[in-house]
């Protein structure tokens, strides 16, 4: 099995089911783990792209499957390797439309927002100022969305750890770096402790990222991450990529 990777939201989700599907016991085939260097355009190289066509990471390669989409990449894994990470039953299809409200809702939103806020030197001042407040007032109604759901429940969808915390967590863990204050809702608040917790989670991610770095990078890193993510969003690039 190989594993198309960087340290980013998408990116940690996968890393963290690998090591949760270990830590509940499951015989994993050997994981080949491929970073790639985002600034230096490896997810457009000709190899990845036939991973991952829509040219973002992750990308899993498992014998003769090729996947792409990170939430994809979750339920196949769940699915394939079973374990109380995706259950049977009823509530699976609980766990099923969480993981999809992460990359129907608050993946686009977070990701938007943090684009705007860090990434996009390209785009004036004055133009930010809508899609900053506008981004930032849906993910806080995201934000009291899920802290009700989270309201006497240790994890989204019960007293069970699943890949809807997974995909979740892995957005809303950034909140700091996204500027999107996650304070004023308690039950989130906690329940990122107690997912940041897990020694599998830790483990994950971990993934391209030094210990010391896994809850605060350093200026360095904040610089490149910085400094990568501008080229990605800014226009030119978006409208060169995949030509």
């Amino acid at each position: 099995m190989e594993l198309w990777t960087a340290p980013s939201p998408n990116g940690w989700k996968v890393s963290i089911m690998l090591e949760e599907l270990q830590e509940a016991g499951v015989t994993l085939p050997e994981v080949e783990v491929k970073f790639l260097d985002l600034q230096g355009g490896d997810q457009f190289s000709d190899e990845f792209t036939a991973i991952s066509p829509n040219q973002k990471i992750p990308g899993l390669v498992d014998g003769d499957i090729r996947m792409m989409e990170s939430c994809a990449i979750l339920q196949y894994l769940g699915e394939k390797y079973p374990s109380p990470l995706l259950p049977d039953g009823d509530m699976r299809w609980q766990v099923i439309q969480w993981l999809t409200w992460q990359a129907a809702a608050v993946g686009p939103t977070f990701g938007n927002k943090l684009s705007y806020t860090r990434y996009m030197d390209d785009v004036p001042a004055e133009q930010k100022s809508h899609p900053l407040s506008r981004f930032n007032s849906e993910a806080q109604r995201l934000l009291r969305v899920l802290n009700k759901q989270l309201e006497g429940r240790d994890y989204i969808c019960g007293d069970q750890f699943t890949i809807a915390d997974i995909a979740n967590y892995a957005w809303v863990r950034s909140w700091k770096w996204q500027k999107i204050d996650i304070t004023g809702h308690h039950n989130v608040v906690a329940w990122v402790e107690r997912v940041r917790a897990r020694p599998a989670v830790e483990r994950g991610l971990q993934y391209g990222v030094p210990l010391e770095e896994v809850d605060q990078w350093s200026e360095e890193r904040k610089r490149q991450v910085a400094r990568g993510a501008a080229i990605m969003t800014s226009n030119a690039s978006i409208e060169s990529a995949g030509k």
